[in-house]
């Protein structure tokens, strides 16, 4: 521990060098070499690591959107090369007078080898082809420093074995000024600037409602609010095209010109002050956070093995829905892996699981809102689209399927008021008419 070192000795050849080895509860080892020169005439000494690992992992995600592999920094630069590369026979060299580390990294865990920040020093890696199978190496290589007889130097180097926790990575950035330390984790290249503010948002309301999963709704509630005013102009404008439809429907019949239609039309537009491209607005600004969001989900280990009380089955946000439609979700004694061993149908289908179902139907009343295309390929296509992001859905972390649910749910709510005061009878209205009638006989 940082409190019971072990202290190692070694002494030939005219040096006398003694080594204090620390561990703390993070896995960070800490190596403090102190070495005298015992002989009669001036030496050179310089420290170095080595960091192996006798072949890629087998249990790496080997997703487009992750960095598996090598990952470096020196001073402010981050370097990063994927396995696929390093097995191919990459390397690497830099040297570093402003701090830095190297190391090797999977998902959730990180290898990394933490020169002297004081000091300059080159880190490099290299591929080793045996017969007993590749060895990836990286290597860290101090600077070298001659001792006058009798004197003495120390350097500090470190190695880091474990979790790629947030706040374990920025405490050691902060405290041992470690450069980038934190960016081990793969916040992504270009929306770096999405992904950290939307992590360390989710931890701050963690830090209050002690669940993640608690804190996603509750994200999800902050994210609404802040494009309230935008959607809200953009389903008054759906609302208005609805109102419109009909007059739409006689020009497109009557007119058959197809530029006299588009003029009428554009004409139509203006004199009800429609946008119809503004109902597209709300898609396309939640793009960014769609994608920031199920970054953070995918690649952070605080999701992993985190549950969400409203729903108990789920026990892992970062995991697919575990329940499944082949198993009437939990109701046969059937397993999610004898369903998903049944050819063609078992993964695709029948592991589909509740909550990308639930998020199928939500999409399905969130379209049901919206004016219905006039055109018979758009209409095919806009109905096809929830069945098939429920199976695309199914494959993605339960985290990232709350969060859509939710918002889908607040914005049917929004949505449904506005049509509502503009007068316009959704599916939704004649679904709950055509119900209550079927009660009533």
């Amino acid at each position: 521990t940082p409190e019971t070192p072990i202290v190692i000795g070694y002494d030939a050849d005219g040096l006398s060098i003694r080594r204090e080895v620390s561990i703390d509860e993070n896995f960070m080892f800490t190596f403090t070499d102190t070495v005298t020169n015992t002989s009669g005439r001036e030496r050179s000494v310089q420290p170095y690591g080595v960091l192996r690992q006798f072949g890629a992992p087998d249990d790496l995600a080997n997703f487009y959107i992750l960095h598996e592999g090598l990952v470096a920094a020196t001073g402010g630069e981050l370097h990063l090369e994927k396995y696929k590369k390093l097995e191919e026979g990459a390397s690497f060299g830099r040297d570093s007078s402003e701090g830095g580390w190297i190391g090797l990294t999977s998902k959730y865990w990180l290898g990394a080898l933490i020169p002297d920040q004081s000091q300059p020093f080159n880190v490099s890696y290299r591929t080793i082809n045996r017969d007993s199978g590749q060895v990836l190496q990286a290597r860290m290589d101090g600077a070298a420093s001659l001792l006058a007889p009798g004197e003495t130097i120390t350097s500090v180097n470190r190695v880091f074995g474990g979790a790629k926790e947030s706040s374990t990575l920025r405490a050691y950035e902060e405290e041992l000024g470690i450069s980038r330390f934190q960016d081990a984790i793969d916040w992504g290249s270009m929306f770096f600037w999405l992904t950290k503010p939307f992590f360390f948002l989710l931890s701050w309301i963690n830090s209050i409602v002690g669940n993640f999963g608690i804190s996603i709704l509750i994200l999800t509630v902050l994210v609404k609010a802040v494009f309230f005013p935008i959607q809200t102009k953009a389903y008054q404008s759906m609302a208005k095209m609805r109102e419109l439809s009909e007059p739409m429907k006689r020009i497109r019949e009557t007119v058959e010109d197809k530029q006299e239609q588009q003029r009428q039309l554009a004409e139509l537009y203006q004199k009800s002050g429609v946008n119809p491209l503004a109902g597209c607005l709300p898609i396309f600004i939640q793009i960014p956070v769609f994608y920031g969001l199920y970054k953070t989900l995918f690649v952070t280990i605080e999701m992993r093995h985190e549950d969400f009380p409203l729903l108990p089955w789920i026990q892992d946000l970062s995991a697919p829905d575990p329940t499944a439609l082949g198993n009437l979700f939990g109701l046969i004694p059937i397993s999610n892996a004898a369903l998903e061993s049944v050819p063609l149908i078992g993964p695709m289908i029948l592991t589909v699981g509740f909550l990308p179902i639930f998020y199928g139907i939500t999409m399905w009343a969130l379209q049901s809102l919206n004016p219905p295309p006039t055109d018979n390929t758009q209409k095919l296509i806009f109905g096809m689209m929830p069945i098939i992001l429920t199976f695309v859905f199914s494959s993605f972390a339960v985290g990232l399927v709350i969060y859509w649910c939710w918002s889908n749910i607040l914005s049917i709510a929004q949505q449904y008021v506005i049509m509502r005061r503009h007068g316009q009878e959704t599916q939704v209205d004649k679904l709950i008419k055509r119900l209550f009638s079927k009660k009533g006989e």
